[in-house]
Formats: structure tokens, sequence, C-alpha cells
């Protein structure tokens, strides 16, 4: 397995992309070629996860920003195909992502995830990932 940045957008992309996105979320609508070129210029990284045969197997991104009072990152979207699941590709993804914000020196890295992604919550306290006492809250616009 090879952990990558996408540094271009092309066919493969767009297909793995299509084919991994409702496998975490049915209701999101598939991010557009030129959606996906605007990730892959942005500070922030989209990174892929190629198996032994170089098939796009998992996705993260790892979103950056600065605000006034640090650089900060968040973990979006951490995408393992089902087909593939059970073989540390989630753990890869979210090590490579936690090397990449250590590296651009961020103090923290927040994500999110929800209660009923059990894996994936056992997956981010194992890694040292923290519970925290917030609220969070969302606007429609």
């Amino acid at each position: 397995m090879e952990i990558v940045e996408a540094k271009s957008v092309d066919t493969e992309l767009v297909e793995a992309i299509a084919r991994l996105v409702p496998q975490l979320s049915t209701g999101a609508p598939l991010p557009s070629p030129e959606d996906l070129a605007e990730i892959v210029a942005s500070p922030s990284q989209l990174l892929l996860a190629r198996d032994e045969a170089g098939t796009i197997v998992g996705t993260l991104t790892l979103t950056v920003f600065r605000i006034p009072t640090a650089l900060r990152c968040r973990i979006e979207d951490v995408i393992v195909d089902q087909a593939a699941r059970g073989r540390g590709i989630g753990e890869a993804l979210m090590c490579a992502a936690l090397e990449r914000a250590r590296a651009l020196g961020a103090p923290t890295v927040d994500l999110t995830s929800n209660p009923k992604r059990e894996a994936a919550n056992r997956l981010y306290l194992r890694l040292g990932f923290e519970p925290r006492q917030t609220n969070i809250y969302r606007y429609e616009v």
C-alpha cells in the first residue's frame, strides 16, 4: 500500500471519488472534476491510498487553513473502500495526514465522526485523538 497526495485531477481520480464518496454519504453530491481541481490547488491535501495493484482504495482530506490564533488542520472525509477494509488503510491514511500536519507546524489536528462509525471511532481513539467537550453547530444556508 502507498499513500500519495493527489497533485492533479484525471479520470482515475474522478472515478475513484465517484466510487468512494457514496460509501461515506449516500446523500452527498459527487464532486465535479472542477471541485476536485479546486481541492488539489488549495493548501488542503487530498491523500489517496493505493493498493498493491495501484488502485485507489481510500482517501482522506487534510484541510489546512490559518486563523489569527494558529495554523489549523482538520481531517475530513476519511473513506476506505468497503472491499478493502480491515487491512490498515484507514490507519495509514490517518498517520500520513498527522505526519503532514506536524511538518506544517500545526499544533493540533481536529476531526469529527459520526458515532455510528464505530470502527472509525475506535481507530481515532487508538491513534491518540481525544474527545472534546464542545458544541458543534451547523447553520444551513
